[in-house]
C-alpha cells in the first residue's frame, strides 16, 4: 500500500483475514473429513473381515444418510465388545465431529490415536479440531501426516496457512508449493502465498500466483492491485498499466490503485496520466502525506519547483505536522536556490522528527508520548546511573534535554553537548549522535564544526539525509557555496530513495478478502 496514513485496506484486513482462514479452515475441513469417512470405512473392511460386519455397514450407512444419534447408537455396543478398535473409535470422533462436538470428537480421536498413533483418518481427525480452534498442537499432528505420506496436499496446505499467520515465509512457501491444485482452489490460500513470495522477493514466481487469482475472481480489485505492485517491483511497467486499467473507472475510489498506476505511467513517460491519477488521488484522500510527496517527487524529476511547493502547501494546510512534507518542501525551496525557507523547513521537520525517534529507541521512555518530559528525564537519568557507559542512552538524554529548544546559553544546552560528546566518545559511529552533534554546532553558530560532523556521519552512513542537510546548510553559511549545487542534487536523490523504500515497504499489504464464495 502506499500510505503513510491508515490504509484502506488495513480497515478490514484484521476481520476479513480471519474470514478468509476461516474460509481455507472450513473447506480444508470438508475435505479431511471426507478422507476420514471413506479412510475408515475401507481400513474397517480390512481389518473386520473381507465384509464388513452388520453393525459397521449400518454405522457407515447412518453417517452417510447423517443421522449420527442412531450411527452411536450402534458404535457404543461395539465399542464395549471391542474397546481397542481404533476404527471404531474414529468413526465415533467423526461423528462427534459432525456434530460440532469439539471436545467429545477429540476424545474420540485420541483414544483411537493412543491405540494406533500412526492411523491416518484419526489423524486427520484431530487436525480438523485443533486446526479449526487455531491450536498451534495441530503442527505435530501435520507433520506426523506428512510422514506417512508427503504427498497429502491438504496437509502442506495447512501447515502453510499457519507457518504464513506467524510471518515464518520460508517453510509456508515449501508447503505452499508442495500443495500444488490444493492451494490453487483456495483464494484466501493463493493470498498467502503469493504474499509470502514477495516478502521473500520472489517476485517472478508470485505472478502466476496472483494471476490464478484474478481468474478466479475477475472482478475483484485488489487481486489486480497485488498483481501490478509485483510486476512494478520487477520494473515491468506497461504490464502493471495494462493490468490496472480495468480498476481505472471514473468512479475508482480507491486512492491506493490510482497512486500505484501514477507510478507505473510515470515509469513509461506517461507524465500526463501520472499527474492526473495522483491528483485524483489526493483529492480522494487529502489527509495522506505520501501523495504530496509523491506529487513533489514528479514535480523534481520534471524540475516544476513551484508547482510542487504549492502542492506541498495544500497538504500542510490538512496535515501541519507532518516531517517528510517539510522535509520535500524544503528540497524543493533548495533547488530554487531559496536556501533561507529551505533552512527553516530542514529544520522543522526535525524539530517534527525527533520526537518520534526518542519514543522509538526506548521503550522506558513512553512517558514522552505522554508530554510528561520531567518524567522521562528522571527515567532515563536512572537508566544513566545504572548504565553510565551506554552510548545510546547519553544520545537519548541529549535528545531529551533539546526537546523544548533552549537557547544556547542554557544549563538543558550545556548538558545536551556534554552528553552528546559523551554518547560520540564511547561509540564515535553513533550516527545519530553525530547528526545531533552538527545540529547543536549549527545552533551555535559553529559550522565548520557541523561541517565536520557531517562529513564524518557520511563516512559511516552515506545515505544519511540528516547529515546532508545539515552539510547543506552548513556550507552555506560557511560561504563554501561551491558544493551546494552538486549538494542539492546528492540530496534530491537520497529523499527519493527513502521515500520509495517507505513507500514500497507499505505499499504491500495481504489483503485477505474472504468470505469467499465457497467451491
Amino acid at each position: 500500500m502506499n500510505g503513510g496514513a491508515v490504509d484502506p485496506r488495513n480497515r478490514h484486513t484484521a476481520t476479513d483475514g480471519a474470514r478468509a482462514a476461516l474460509t481455507t479452515k472450513n473447506l480444508a475441513q470438508k475435505a479431511l473429513t471426507a478422507i476420514s469417512i471413506c479412510f475408515c470405512s475401507a481400513a474397517l473392511c480390512t481389518a473386520i473381515g473381507q465384509q464388513p460386519t452388520p453393525s459397521v455397514a449400518a454405522i457407515e450407512s447412518l453417517i452417510r444418510s447423517q443421522q449420527y444419534d442412531q450411527a452411536l447408537l450402534i458404535i457404543r455396543p461395539a465399542l464395549k465388545q471391542r474397546p481397542t478398535d481404533f476404527r471404531l473409535w474414529t468413526l465415533e470422533g467423526v461423528i462427534f465431529s459432525m456434530q460440532d462436538k469439539a471436545q467429545d470428537a477429540r476424545s474420540a480421536f485420541e483414544e483411537a490415536l493412543r491405540i494406533s498413533p500412526q492411523y491416518a483418518p484419526a489423524l486427520k481427525g484431530e487436525v480438523q479440531i485443533l486446526y479449526e480452534a487455531g491450536d498451534h498442537r495441530v503442527i505435530p499432528y501435520l507433520e506426523r501426516i506428512l510422514k506417512n505420506d508427503p504427498e497429502d496436499h491438504t496437509a502442506h496446505e495447512m501447515l502453510a496457512v499457519i507457518e504464513r499467520k506467524e510471518d515464518r515465509c520460508e517453510p509456508a512457501v515449501a508447503h505452499f508449493a508442495a500443495s500444488q491444485d490444493a492451494t490453487e482452489k483456495h483464494p484466501a490460500s493463493l493470498e498467502a502465498y503469493g504474499y509470502c513470495l514477495f516478502q521473500l522477493k520472489k517476485f517472478q514466481d508470485a505472478i502466476p500466483v496472483f494471476e490464478k487469482l484474478i481468474a478466479l475472481f475477475p472482478n475483484r480489485a485488489y487481486p489486480r492491485y497485488d498483481l501490478a505492485v509485483v510486476q512494478v517491483a520487477l520494473q515491468q511497467n506497461e504490464d502493471a498499466v495494462k493490468t490496472l486499467e480495468p480498476l481505472l473507472t471514473p468512479d475508482q475510489s480507491d486512492p491506493d490503485i490510482l497512486s500505484l498506476a501514477s507510478q507505473a505511467a510515470e515509469a513509461i513517460k506517461d507524465t500526463p496520466k501520472a499527474v492526473a491519477l495522483l491528483r485524483q488521488a489526493i483529492v480522494l484522500s487529502p489527509t495522506t502525506q505520501d501523495y504530496y510527496i509523491a506529487f513533489a517527487t514528479l514535480c523534481l524529476d520534471h524540475e516544476s519547483f513551484q508547482v510542487g511547493i504549492e502542492m506541498i502547501n495544500a497538504g500542510l494546510s490538512r496535515i501541519p505536522n507532518a516531517a517528510n512534507l517539510y522535509l520535500s518542501r524544503g528540497l524543493l525551496y533548495a533547488q530554487e536556490a531559496e536556501y533561507d525557507k529551505a533552512e527553516a523547513d530542514f529544520a522543522r521537520a526535525e524539530q517534527l522528527d525527533a520526537n518520534q525517534s526518542i519514543s522509538s529507541y526506548a521503550a522506558d521512555l513512553a512517558q514522552v508520548q505522554k508530554n510528561n518530559p520531567d518524567e522521562a528525564l528522571r527515567r532515563i537519568r536512572l537508566q544513566l546511573s545504572a548504565h553510565p557507559d551506554s552510548a545510546l542512552l547519553h544520545y537519548l538524554l541529549a535528545q531529551l534535554l533539546m526537546k523544548n529548544d533552549p537557547a544556547t546559553d542554557s544549563d538543558a544546552y550545556k548538558e545536551a553537548m556534554k552528553e552528546d560528546v559523551r554518547a560520540l566518545e564511547l561509540k564515535p559511529d553513533l550516527v545519530s549522535a553525530r547528526d545531533m552533534m552538527a545540529s547543536l554546532s549549527m545552533r551555535a553558530g559553529q559550522y565548520e564544526t557541523a561541517i565536520e560532523q557531517c562529513r564524518t556521519a557520511l563516512q559511516y552512513a552515506p545515505n544519511d539525509e540528516t547529515a546532508t542537510y545539515h552539510l547543506l546548510i552548513s556550507l552555506r553559511h560557511a560561504g563554501k557555496k561551491d558544493e551546494l549545487q552538486p549538494l542539492v542534487k546528492r540530496l534530491a536523490e537520497l529523499h527519493q530513495q527513502s521515500l520509495k523504500n517507505e513507500t514500497d515497504r507499505k505499499r504491500y499489504i495481504l489483503v485477505e478478502q474472504g468470505p469467499y464464495p465457497s467451491e
